[in-house]
């Protein structure tokens, strides 16, 4: 378990995000149209998943906001927007704001994903949501970034997670060249 705070008050989540250099665990989410797509659906293309509690708080809604500027001149590249929110309400928001680099991506039937990527909250107030989290994969579904945001009305550091997609490597990666040479 790993522990954020909601305005300073400590709250913990059902497990740790993985870590840089694994395989991503497999999942699936629902669009906007309810149709299911699984992680197998995303392979040769790198993702930044933004993953946070709900659209319907202003850190969540800057931070969607932020990634689909940011992630304008990534090539290859799809950023899903990923919650428990409703399908609908992820796509009036993005519609609403002419995110179109955004993949609304809802939780809602599939809450393995938030056990999977150890983002669950098991106690506060927002308890069964996810914390603020952004996960970067390449290509082939290795985690290249991860980080939990410590306090949920923070946002992520963005320069962080794109920089590991634009670059495409992790430490891992970069420690396993040294030890060949």
């Amino acid at each position: 378990m790993a522990t954020i705070t909601l305005n300073g008050i400590p709250i913990r989540t059902c497990g740790a995000l993985p870590l840089p250099g694994q395989a991503t665990p497999p999942f699936t989410l629902t669009r906007t149209d309810l149709s299911e797509f699984t992680s197998v659906d995303l392979e040769g293309q790198r993702v930044l998943l933004s993953i946070f509690p709900s659209l319907d708080t202003a850190t969540c809604a800057q931070s969607v906001s932020t990634f689909n500027i940011l992630s304008a001149d990534l090539p290859n590249t799809v950023m899903l927007c990923v919650s428990m929110d409703l399908p609908f309400a992820q796509g009036l928001f993005c519609g609403a704001r002419g995110l179109t680099r955004a993949v609304p991506a809802s939780a809602f039937r599939h809450p393995e994903f938030g056990q999977a990527f150890g983002v669950t909250m098991v106690d506060g107030p927002l308890r069964g949501l996810f914390a603020r989290a952004v996960v970067a994969l390449d290509e082939n579904g290795t985690v290249l970034h991860t980080e939990l945001v410590p306090e949920l009305t923070h946002e992520p550091d963005y320069d962080l997670a794109v920089h590991a997609i634009r670059n495409r490597h992790h430490p891992c990666a970069e420690d396993a060249l040294e030890s060949t040479e």
